[in-house]
């Protein structure tokens, strides 16, 4: 009998149950794939890069806190290093957080660990429940809920799924300051050619993500790449800019937009961008499951119109 085959392996930020990590299942069959923890966003991509790993999954911005930094600073790739890391798939993942303890009072806790991310989407339940409470950053939610775990001074904000795993507490639930906050999630793959599961498809339905620079001492020089996209219109889902940290005050540019980047249309644009741009590189196109879940959203509201219910 030959050998069987090893199931392609999605690496993630870990630890295990964190909101990556539930992105990654919701994304990928665990049927059919295996799934690896990583310390850092930074090693998720390198392990696509090396090909340890056939998929990578990586926060991408969340709809409270925007941009997720750690991941768009690694798109900047300023080192070099991920230059056949591209995007091929999207997943949107419900985020309601807890704050956790192996503690059953909040007066006992002293200080709070968790991810940026995750602090900056419950400022108002932070600030009026435990101000000047010590925060401590740490690599992921998960890797909070773990640090916490038999230590009744510290709490944690995490998952609900985090206090099974890690047999926590919760002291506080859905403390996030918006009702629907929702992260978004990138599928990272190294081979161009490679999609991920279920992302069909090429056109209209799918969106693509580049990044630029421009002349900065040329006045316009932005507008007059913006503009390409109006011209041929093409509509942009996102925009965000880090440092280039070559220069002072300048910056590497962001922006998505719909359409596939193997049209013919959308190759015509990005020929015509180039001409505003030092340097323009596609990140990837994939398919757009915003829309999806959007056009999801919009029939539920119609059934329960029709049902004489309103879901206000």
């Amino acid at each position: 009998m030959p050998p069987t085959e090893p199931l392609p392996s999605v690496a993630y930020l870990g630890p295990r149950s964190s909101y990556s990590h539930q992105a990654a299942l919701e994304r990928f069959d665990p049927a059919k794939h295996t799934f690896e923890p990583r310390i850092a966003i930074a090693d998720v991509f390198t392990a696509v890069q090396t090909g340890a790993v056939a998929y990578g999954v990586v926060p991408f911005e969340n709809s409270t806190n925007g941009n997720v930094v750690f991941t768009l600073d690694l798109f900047c790739d300023r080192t070099r290093s991920f230059r056949d890391t591209f995007v091929r798939g999207e997943t949107y993942l419900d985020v309601h957080h807890c704050l956790l303890s192996s503690a059953t009072s909040l007066s006992s806790v002293a200080r709070i660990y968790s991810h940026p991310q995750a602090f900056g989407q419950c400022e108002n339940w932070l600030g009026a429940n435990v101000r000047g409470v010590e925060r401590i950053d740490v690599s992921s939610t998960s890797k909070a809920a773990q640090i916490v775990a038999g230590d009744a001074g510290a709490a944690a904000i995490a998952s609900r799924v985090a206090a099974d795993v890690h047999g926590l507490n919760i002291l506080a639930g859905n403390i996030e300051d918006s009702a629907d906050n929702t992260t978004r999630f990138f599928v990272l793959a190294a081979q161009p050619g490679l999609r991920a599961p279920v992302s069909k498809g090429h056109g209209e339905s799918d969106k693509t993500l580049l990044s630029f620079t421009v002349d900065h001492e040329i006045p316009g020089a932005l507008c007059d790449s913006l503009k390409v996209f109006k011209d041929f219109g093409l509509n942009l889902t996102s925009i965000a800019s880090r440092p280039s940290r070559i220069l002072p005050w300048n910056y590497i540019f962001f922006v998505e937009f719909q359409g596939h980047s193997d049209t013919q249309h959308v190759q015509t644009a990005l020929d015509e961008l180039r001409k505003y741009c030092l340097n323009l590189r596609v990140l990837g196109s994939y398919k757009d499951e915003q829309r999806k879940k959007g056009q999801a959203y919009r029939e539920s509201e119609r059934k329960m119109a029709g049902n004489g219910k309103t879901s206000w």
